[in-house]
């Protein structure tokens, strides 16, 4: 059967990757996974919103990417070392921090995929998703992680399985069965989506063997992170289900004139 998080929604899927902060090239000013670039996503008609998580010092689950404040502030600090407080004002001029509770409570609409970043965010994040794990894709490069907090959210009370997308040991696995012309169909059990780069390094990714064999087992195949509307178009016409993208009001367009 079809998980929730996919019926009733557009398809292609367009999944804004850390909500939308450009408009037309321009920078907005505020940030990736704050509560403005979540708002501007949802205003341009967004129905997926790609985001990530991690732990602050305090156990609070926050929608941030990275492992440090490095890359956003010149702050070497990890994510785990701050509070949630000092968190909150960093962002405070830059569209505002969102707790993964806050995010669900906020934008009731839309459906969120989550990147689990952290061993950390696994436990707690359980009884946050039960409720919602109808609009919910839980994802991790780490296997372990996303089967973890899949594992978690359905100790919670779930009363069904959030979506779920594989790791970077299934894709491998995936490519291995491709290359030996066996069949996928255990590596994908319990898999509702691929993820994937269109390429890795010189590596191609994505092929048609590979849209072909996930299809068969009613699994999708999302691209990123594509924001060119050319190879957005070209993506759809080869049969991928989802674009994950920065400029999500471009992938709209793209979606609209297919």
């Amino acid at each position: 059967m079809t998980h929730p998080y996919f019926t009733k929604a557009r398809h292609p899927r367009v999944l804004a990757h850390r909500g939308l902060i450009t408009a037309e090239g321009e920078d907005s000013g505020i940030w990736e996974n704050s509560a403005a670039a979540f708002a501007a996503a949802h205003a341009a008609g967004v129905e997926y919103i790609e985001t990530d998580c991690q732990v602050t010092a305090d156990g609070d689950v926050v929608l941030f990417h990275d492992s440090t404040l490095a890359r956003l502030v010149g702050d070497a600090r990890a994510v785990r070392e701050v509070r949630t407080r000092e968190l909150r004002e960093t962002f405070s001029a830059h569209g505002g921090l969102l707790t993964v509770a806050e995010a669900l409570d906020s934008f009731p609409e839309v459906r969120f995929n989550i990147d689990v970043k952290t061993p950390a965010a696994v436990d707690p994040l359980g009884p946050i998703l039960a409720e919602h794990s109808h609009r919910v894709l839980v994802t991790s490069f780490s296997d372990a992680n996303r089967r973890a907090a899949v594992a978690a959210v359905l100790r919670a009370g779930a009363s069904l399985r959030p979506a779920t997308s594989g790791g970077s040991r299934t894709i491998a696995a995936l490519r291995a069965l491709s290359a030996l012309h066996l069949s996928p169909a255990r590596v994908l059990r319990e898999i509702d989506a691929l993820q994937i780069p269109e390429r890795h390094g010189a590596l191609t990714v994505l092929t048609p063997a590979l849209v072909r064999a996930a299809h068969r087992l009613g699994v999708e195949i999302h691209v990123w992170t594509v924001n060119d509307a050319g190879d957005m178009r070209r993506l759809m016409a080869a049969g991928v289900d989802g674009i994950v993208s920065d400029r999500a009001d471009v992938a709209l367009r793209a979606l609209a004139e297919e």
